[in-house]
């Protein structure tokens, strides 16, 4: 296939390695010309070095440069060419006369395609004689190694194009997924989940970005904390991301922006581009990852008595047993014994006032992190902190192991913070699916394939289970009140029907016949 490539900034030139290497004749052009030949440069030492590294042969990395074209005009005449990507600058007029101007050069059979991430394709594509030629193709950066791409058509795109994009798409190795034509598409839509929550927690002072991220770490298995990606994506643009996809749905609650981010966008904290952000990125800073904790201190013998009933408060008497914690089994306390109450989308609080228990000693323990190398206890303002460093002490003694697993102490919080940031994860996913924007096994593979999340958000709340996610859901809407919690109809329903959330289930069409 020949393919033109409008735009030879950091997208444009990934797409044009992307599609060489791949076997396509590529043209290569831009407003600015030395941008072109700084372009297929870079190409070429990228190429180069993948080929010092094994993943390619030098013959094969030649064979890919030599399919590269520079070209002067991005709208001169090419019979030959089948697909435009366009890949210019986020501004609408600047896209519109574009691709009006290639209508007007290329045979009307050529697709024309934009690489777009925030602008509705609908929109641009509107601006053409002929609306019906142009999709989304989106990509993500780097695009060599980021192996998923957005196929989305606009109200009027032809039929006959988005399979031929996922086609062109999955022969390369990369992964195409049919998304609508929303705001921030699929992945960037998916993603709000977790960075919106991030920051409402830090809002509430549940925690510090750097403890919010080493329980998003250990406890959910993220590979980076909310706050590290934020630095690392910058957060002026993650915060805008936000606006947009916020604004374009209307105000929805559970997407709501943080009020945080407009004075630390201002403020030039934007992360690594910055050198400062959630955290520091000086010459002596340690990594993020590698951020100092409080040393467990307190008496890993001081007697436990864990507060309920059910498979949650089951679940953490077997560890405490396993581990050897003076574990108390009568109905109510000793004097001086720390209660345990495992939460789930409640407060310790609640079971305080509800339950009678005394309110200096007892403390929440988040389920999620039982199986975890990192517990999560909660306090609350009543809380005594001798008895909480006890309960740390005992929370952190391992079962096999003398090295003591590590605990993380949050403010009490609905749901503490692993519950919340699963639960918001996977809600956000949920809306997309009963939305319709895209369909369940591609929201999973993109995310997982875009994200970086250990499963994807539908396969995920399967694992915690329906039913189980649903009470999550209820709870924190009920004890925070806040509509950003209410259960999503995709999990509610599914969790009452005994179906995965990973399962489209019957549509009204399958029912005509």
């Amino acid at each position: 296939m020949r393919i033109r490539i409008v735009g030879a900034g950091v997208m444009g030139r990934g797409i044009a390695q992307w599609a060489a290497a791949a076997g396509h004749t590529v043209e290569l052009c831009d407003a600015r010309k030395e941008a072109v030949a700084e372009a297929v440069d870079f190409v070429r030492r990228m190429l180069e070095r993948a080929a010092q590294k094994g993943r390619t042969t030098p013959e094969a990395a030649a064979s890919a440069v030599a399919r590269l074209i520079p070209l002067d005009d991005p709208a001169a005449p090419g019979e030959e060419v089948q697909l435009v990507v366009e890949a210019v600058r986020e501004d609408l007029a600047t896209k519109t006369e574009l691709f009006r101007r290639l209508e007007d050069a290329l045979p009307a059979g050529t697709v024309f395609a934009t690489n777009t991430s925030s602008l509705p394709v609908t929109q641009i594509a509107a601006g053409l004689s002929d609306p019906s030629r142009l999709a989304g193709l989106h990509f993500f950066n780097p695009v060599p190694l980021m192996r998923v791409v957005e196929v989305v058509p606009g109200e009027l795109t032809r039929p006959d194009i988005p399979p031929a994009l996922v086609e062109l798409v999955q022969g390369t190795g990369h992964t195409a997924v049919v998304v609508a034509d929303t705001p921030g598409f699929l992945i960037n839509h998916a993603g709000r989940g977790l960075v919106t929550e991030a920051l409402a927690l830090l809002e509430e002072s549940v925690a510090d970005a750097a403890g919010i991220d080493r329980i998003a770490r250990d406890v959910l298995g993220l590979r980076m904390g909310p706050f590290e990606l934020m630095d690392l994506t910058g957060l002026d643009v993650t915060a805008a991301v936000i606006d947009s996809i916020w604004q374009g749905f209307r105000h929805a609650d559970r997407l709501r922006p943080s009020f945080l981010t407009p004075n630390r966008v201002v403020a030039g904290l934007h992360g690594r581009k910055t050198a400062r952000g959630f955290y520091d990125y000086g010459p002596d800073a340690p990594a993020p990852a590698a951020t100092a904790e409080q040393p467990v201190t307190g008496d890993a013998g001081r007697p436990v008595l864990v507060h309920g009933r059910g498979a949650h408060a089951d679940a953490l008497r077997q560890a405490l047993a396993r581990s050897g914690a003076s574990l108390e089994t009568g109905p109510e306390p000793s004097d001086g014994t720390v209660v345990l109450v495992p939460t789930w989308g409640t407060t310790v609080a609640s079971a305080v006032a509800g339950d009678g228990l005394p309110p200096a000693r007892t403390l929440g323990v988040d389920p999620l992190s039982l199986t975890t190398g990192r517990r999560v206890l909660a306090v609350t303002p009543a809380s005594d902190p001798a008895a909480a460093r006890d309960a740390r002490a005992v929370l952190a003694r391992a079962e096999d192991s003398d090295e003591p697993l590590r605990v993380s102490v949050v403010r009490d919080t609905a749901g503490s913070v692993a519950q919340r940031l699963l639960a918001s994860i996977v809600a956000v996913a949920a809306s997309i699916a009963e939305r319709s924007i895209a369909a369940p096994d591609a929201i999973d593979t993109a995310v997982t394939a875009g994200l970086g999340y250990p499963f994807g958000p539908l396969a995920w709340g399967d694992r915690i289970g329906g039913p189980q996610l649903l009470t999550l859901q209820r709870e924190l809407y009920r004890t925070t009140g806040d509509p950003r919690y209410r259960p999503a109809r995709w999990i509610t329903e599914r969790a009452q029907l005994g179906l995965p959330l990973t399962e489209a289930g019957t549509a009204p069409a399958d029912c005509l016949g």
